[in-house]
């Protein structure tokens, strides 16, 4: 048995030791004259019993007790407390405090504390056994039995907390209700045993979908509940629930039988549908139904706005995936121009989306690719049409152009990017130093070192890097001294209206003057005006992009306008 005894009074402690080996205990003992000693001793050692001094210099035996019940190391340990005051209200309070028992040191011979000890050890045990046993019940009353999620009490109790918490940081929360389409079915063709199987195999699927901090539980039969905190969106709950709709749609094989189960989701917000767990929950009921009766397998938002949204991104993600097999996308070309000597530097590739007989722009379907991961594949095929049409751009010239090619971070996920894009410039017979690809000043934050090494890997390749919208955010100039940056393309934000824009000429003055001086070629963007020419002219930019001289425009008007050869 390992002991520890704290107490300050070495008298006192020659009494405990000999009490001690009188006791015919088998003990190893270490000793500490402060708390902050014993506590020390007790963070790098395990011991059976603590005989602890009630009263001791700087802090006292019930200071101890609280911090070994708050420390982070679980714990084995019973405690003992001594003492020279024979107050009783003393006892009370130290075993209220946490003690095991109480000895006062006039009494401590070998049998008492051997007693005491005991005695101690088996409250002790007999405590932790009634803890354990309130944790279990306390899963049991919490916990649904079959899938071990959270049960409907739970679940309503913790929303009432997050809904205070939301309240205090002034956050979004969803309530997801989820229920199963056609369970009866499963349930009356082939047994309950199968419908409970599937049970478990939906929630591991659902799972899935989570990050692992949602509040995630089984209301009842075949209904389950998702609350998400802290939202800043609720383009983030739509999330969710797609994926959660999308994952179900795959059957599940159970006794070698192929077993279908989609779902229907109801979404509603706090605060922005209700303010409390009654309203919140009552109309994430009413979206649900609503999502059966609009077909089944579908979400719905109780709010008609925010369903609309939800649907009309549901549609764009859906007719971006056709416009990939139908090959809907083209690429516009704009311009950047030296007019000082009047030459072609290159161009910038431009993705269009033609769909029912009118273009779309990035703006209006980049966000959605980019956040279902569909940037990768439609990054893949800009870089090779642009890449390619260059080729031909630059098919005997003895100037060649440059391109530039615009890149998402979400292509940072493509582990062969980079073998991609040289493949491509093989293929075309490139030379690597044509083609420049435009990041943003968010793509160049990323924290993740592969996306550090692929900017490297670029440039090792031989290909520009290119920092667009230059000025706009706040840490551009830093950028500049951490990656391989040859081409600064200034926002246009910064353009000056006239000459006599005396604040915006001194800081786009500034901004080329220290661009010039570290040689860095810049590309003035936003160039709409005979006055915007002239600011360029005093500044010294000599590359020029904007409506000024052409829109962006198809591969046919380029060879037109450009090249004077025949398409």
């Amino acid at each position: 048995m390992n002991v520890l005894i704290v107490d300050d009074d070495k008298v006192d402690q020659e009494l405990v030791l000999r009490a001690l080996k009188k006791s015919h205990l088998d003990v190893s003992i270490d000793t500490a004259k402060t708390v902050d000693e014993g506590l020390e001793l007790y963070q790098h050692n395990s011991y059976d019993i603590i005989l602890l001094d009630y009263r001791m210099p700087e802090r006292d035996g019930t200071e101890m007790i609280y911090e070994l019940t708050q420390s982070s190391k679980s714990s084995n340990t019973a405690i003992v407390m001594m003492s020279s005051s024979e107050d009783e209200q003393l006892a009370i309070d130290c075993l209220k405090a946490g003690a095991h028992d109480f000895l006062m040191k006039s009494e401590v011979t070998g049998a008492r504390l051997r007693r005491a000890v005991l005695q101690a050890q088996t409250r002790f045990e007999l405590e932790k056994q009634l803890a354990e046993s309130y944790q279990k019940v306390k899963l049991l009353a919490e916990s649904d039995t079959l899938t071990g999620l959270s049960n409907r009490a739970y679940f309503e109790h913790s929303i009432r907390i997050n809904i205070v918490n939301n309240i205090r940081d002034k956050h979004k929360l969803a309530l997801l209700l989820i229920d199963l389409d056609n369970f009866k079915f499963v349930n009356d063709t082939y047994g309950h045993d199968v419908g409970d199987r599937l049970l478990l195999l939906v929630v591991d699927s659902i799972k899935s979908c989570l990050r692992g901090n949602e509040l995630f539980a089984r209301l009842g039969g075949d209904e389950f509940s998702i609350c998400l905190s802290n939202l800043d969106s609720v383009e983030d709950a739509s999330k969710v629930a797609s994926r959660v709709v999308e994952t179900l749609t795959k059957p599940f094989i159970i006794n070698e039988t192929e077993v279908h189960s989609t779902a229907s989701v109801g979404i509603s917000i706090y605060p922005d549908n209700a303010t409390n767990f009654e309203e919140l929950f009552k109309q994430a009921d009413i979206a649900m139904y609503r999502a059966k009766k609009l077909g089944r397998s579908r979400v719905c938002f109780f709010e008609e706005e925010m369903q609309e949204q939800f649907y009309l991104r549901a549609l764009l993600e859906k007719e971006l995936k056709q416009a990939q097999e139908l090959r809907q996308f083209l690429l516009h070309y704009q311009p950047i121009l030296n007019p000082k000597n009047k030459t072609v530097f290159g161009f910038e590739a431009l993705i269009r989306w033609g769909i029912d007989g009118r273009l779309r722009f990035p703006r209006d379907f980049v966000p959605v690719a980019e956040q279902t991961q569909q940037m990768i594949s439609i990054g893949r095929w800009i870089i090779q049409t642009a890449i390619c049409s260059l080729s031909k751009f630059n098919h005997e010239k003895n100037e060649p152009f440059v391109m530039t090619i615009n890149l998402s971070s979400i292509q940072f996920q493509d582990v062969k990017l980079v073998e991609y894009i040289h493949q491509c410039l093989i293929d075309n017979k490139v030379s690597p130093h044509l083609v420049a690809f435009e990041l943003t000043e968010c793509a160049f934050s990323e924290k993740s070192n592969y996306s550090i090494n692929i900017i490297r890997e670029l440039d090792k390749l031989g290909c520009k890097i290119a920092l667009d919208n230059f000025g706009k955010g706040s840490s551009s100039v830093n950028h500049l001294k951490k990656y391989p940056i040859s081409l600064i393309k200034l926002d246009r934000s910064l353009m000056p209206s006239n000459l006599d824009d005396s604040q915006n000429m001194a800081l786009i003055k500034g901004l080329t003057v220290m661009l010039q001086l570290l040689k860095r070629d810049v590309v003035a963007e936003g160039v709409e005006t005979e006055a915007h020419i002239s600011v360029c002219s005093e500044l010294g930019i000599n590359l020029l992009q904007g409506f000024y001289f052409s829109e962006a425009i198809e591969y046919d008007e380029v060879v037109q306008n450009f090249l004077k050869l025949d398409s």
